[in-house]
């Protein structure tokens, strides 16, 4: 985060050497190399982005690094049988598989004895937290194992000698004992561990690479063994040699418990005692100073640690000090985001009025301006120009919040996405609501939130009101409801429109037939008590069809607020699986509301998509009326716009000038600039790519002025009433 005013040294290389989680990205003593309490601290934001993974995310990366050991077994086994079991030869790729693991970050349980450890040493992740996260990534090494070695087997992948020495190999773990396979795996615990450590003291990828391949090398050359590729070996007996399951020297039984499990102890204690104990206390005790807030204890108690299950967000920061000294203390906070200040009104008004029923409301308006992949945003000034031109033109939008006598904030955030930083923005700054739009004109309409999959596991930060506007009018409300927290959020801005706007509320229930209306009536009549909504008109529709009832009911009234469903409205509408007709069926504005929910794996994949007491599996919407904009593509070198009104031109709406945003062109300019730039053969070099994917700007002067503009304006106009 930066403050309007050019920043001075000091603070940007605050910035440039610190990513979002606080840990260093660059060394302070030397410039290129890092301490050890530097390299602890990356090891501790590493750790927190992996403990406080979702189960599912754990296991597939799990999975995908057992699979990429079973190249480490095949190359092994087919180098062994073409160099005729050179002892130098034969081994020469078998770091490949780990390479493949380090370089795409899959999660590998030897691996794993760092990281984890290292966070749950300094009571930053509890005990439990520290199994599940071992439990899942080694049944997923498991499993990704146990396919390759049955690939290998049935697959005809062997062949010929490589048969014969794949089974030599993995024979040779049976004859050792259990004291010096032990050990054996011990060391090799300490060398995967070890190249944990040197990768994250390392900056640059050779070094990186260098380090990983000699170090794994060392692994079949000290005649050492990993669990990992100990239990393919096993599996692959079974399957391609047919050993029995118990009863015999070289069994699937005995190669369990008398081989794998033993190399399981070994690698563990040799990658925790050896490597994460000894790094751990050769580190000062303010090895995580500069990480932590000032005033803020983030260590779990000893109960904590011992028994509980909190680990991570809670406790390893996620904002840096600018962003908890800007947002720490604020009333109740909206925040909303908009792609473009000149349309973006009727939402900004809409978030100022529910802000402004809370005491000490907040309205954060965050402009988001996509950029273009080839643009970089690390380099140069076109980030800071894009976003001078943004705070320009919020001005208006600022006037337009203050007149509910609420603060106002504004930010400008240039990213080479849209929908996925307004998530990162909710989770970074933490406001109570996010109030953002939906339509033809929105960056969003058209990009996906999440891959497919994640919707299963997604997680509101926080409220999320999506409105779809038609000259928004809130005059005349209804909302649908059967029950639920959608439901209640939806009341509760129903209820903020009709204290501050004089909003005429109507509730519908629909219920299945006339035998149902009265058990119907009873039902809406409590709910509108419960939620302070007494005095709304109480529509029953007996008629059993939710959207019909929904149309019916909405054909005089201006602003339809809709709950979700179980299935998540909003993961489901940013990827076009909601269809919701209601949205085009009827001429008034709608609200789509969605509260966080806790729901299991099992809920999300076979639950009936609905709440407890939802009325029904949710409205649909035609896919072909949902599909978004283009919202920017690189035509001919220049950034274009498609504002879905078919005439190409990107300007949008046709306002005073028709021109395309300020912000846009801006954004043209710097590809110009920098594509002169390559020209010339003085292209900027992106040093931190890592930071390269956001630019975030605090228009805190200007946030200032307007508001000290709107308090000269009310101190003239009382003078006037005197």
């Amino acid at each position: 985060m930066t403050d309007s005013e050019q920043p001075d040294d000091d603070s940007m290389r605050e910035v440039v050497e610190r990513s979002r989680s606080g840990a260093p990205a660059v060394g302070e003593a030397v410039r290129d190399r890092f301490s050890s309490d530097e390299v602890f601290q990356r090891i501790i934001a590493a750790a927190d982005e992996e403990v406080t993974s979702g189960s599912r995310e754990l296991f597939f990366s799990g999975l995908a690094a057992g699979l990429a050991i079973t190249i480490t077994f095949m190359l092994y086994a087919s180098l062994t049988a073409a160099t005729d079991s050179n002892p130098i030869l034969s081994v020469l790729l078998y770091p490949l598989g780990f390479i493949y693991i380090i370089i795409g970050g899959y999660q590998l349980y030897t691996e794993n004895t760092l990281p984890p450890v290292a966070l749950t040493l300094e009571r930053l992740a509890s005990l439990p937290t520290l199994l599940r996260h071992w439990t899942i990534v080694l049944a997923g090494n498991f499993t990704g194992g146990a396919i390759g070695a049955a690939v290998l087997s049935y697959g005809g992948v062997f062949t010929g000698d490589t048969v014969e020495a794949a089974r030599y190999i993995s024979e040779g773990g049976f004859g050792v004992e259990f004291v010096p396979l032990f050990f054996k795996a011990a060391m090799a615990g300490l060398i995967v561990a070890g190249v944990v450590w040197v990768g994250f003291a390392s900056t640059d990828s050779f070094t990186r690479l260098a380090v990983v391949y000699l170090a794994f090398l060392a692994i079949p050359l000290g005649n050492l063994f990993h669990v990992v590729v100990s239990f393919t070996e096993v599996l692959y007996l079974f399957f391609q040699h047919n050993i029995p399951l118990y009863g015999a020297e070289i069994s699937l039984y005995s190669g369990i418990v008398g081989f794998v499990i033993p190399v399981l102890l070994g690698n563990t204690i040799g990658g925790v005692v050896l490597v994460t104990l000894v790094n751990y206390f050769q580190t000062s005790e303010e090895r995580l100073e500069e990480a932590r807030f000032e005033g803020v204890s983030r260590r779990l108690t000893v109960p904590e640690w011992v028994f509980g299950r909190a680990a991570g967000r809670s406790y390893v920061p996620i904002l840096d000090a600018t962003e908890a000294t800007l947002f720490a203390g604020e009333g109740y906070r909206v925040m909303v985001p908009i792609t473009n200040p000149r349309t973006d009104g009727p939402i900004v008004e809409l978030a100022a009025r529910l802000a402004s029923s809370h005491e000490d409301g907040v309205v954060h308006i965050v402009h988001v301006v996509q950029a273009p992949e080839r643009m970089s945003l690390s380099s140069g000034d076109a980030g800071r120009r894009i976003a001078d031109v943004s705070a320009e033109g919020m001005a208006n939008l600022r006037s337009t919040a203050t007149e509910y006598d609420v603060e106002v904030s504004t930010s400008t955030v240039i990213s080479h996405r849209s929908f996925e930083e307004v998530f990162n923005m909710a989770r970074r700054t933490r406001p109570d609501a996010v109030l953002m739009g939906w339509g033809d004109d929105q960056l969003w309409s058209a990009a996906r939130a999440e891959r497919p999959i994640d919707e299963l596991t997604n997680q509101l930060p926080c409220d999320f009101l999506i409105l779809n506007e038609h000259e928004l009018d809130t005059s005349r409300i209804l909302i649908p409801t059967s029950g639920g927290p959608d439901s209640d959020l939806s009341a509760e801005v129903a209820k903020v429109l009709s204290e501050t706007a004089g909003a005429e509320v109507t509730l519908l229930h629909v219920v299945d037939g006339p035998e149902n209306r009265q058990r119907g009536e009873v039902f809406l009549a409590g709910w509108a008590e419960e939620h302070g909504l007494g005095d709304a008109e109480l529509v029953v529709d007996d008629g059993g069809d939710v959207e019909t009832g929904i149309c019916e009911a909405a054909a005089d009234k201006t602003l339809v607020i809709i709950g979700a469903t179980e299935k998540g409205l909003l993961s489901r509408l940013v990827s076009n699986s909601l269809h919701l007709d209601v949205i085009h069926d009827v001429d008034a504005s709608v609200l789509l509301t969605e509260r966080p929910s806790s729901r299991s794996l099992r809920e999300r994949l076979f639950g009936s998509g609905r709440r407890a007491t939802d009325m029904s599996g949710g409205v649909e919407r035609d896919p072909e009326e949902s599909e978004g904009t283009n919202v920017r593509s690189v035509e001919g070198g220049q950034l274009a716009v498609d504002d879905g009104n078919g005439d190409g031109d990107g300007d949008g709406p046709d306002t005073d000038g028709g021109s395309a945003d300020d912000a846009d062109a801006a954004v043209d300019d710097a590809l110009d600039e920098r594509e002169e730039a390559a020209d010339s053969g003085h292209s900027p070099e992106d040093e931190q790519p890592h930071l390269d994917d956001t630019y975030v700007v605090d228009h805190d002067d200007a946030d200032e002025e307007a508001a000290e503009e709107a308090a000269d304006d009310d101190a003239a106009a009382e003078r006037d009433d005197r």
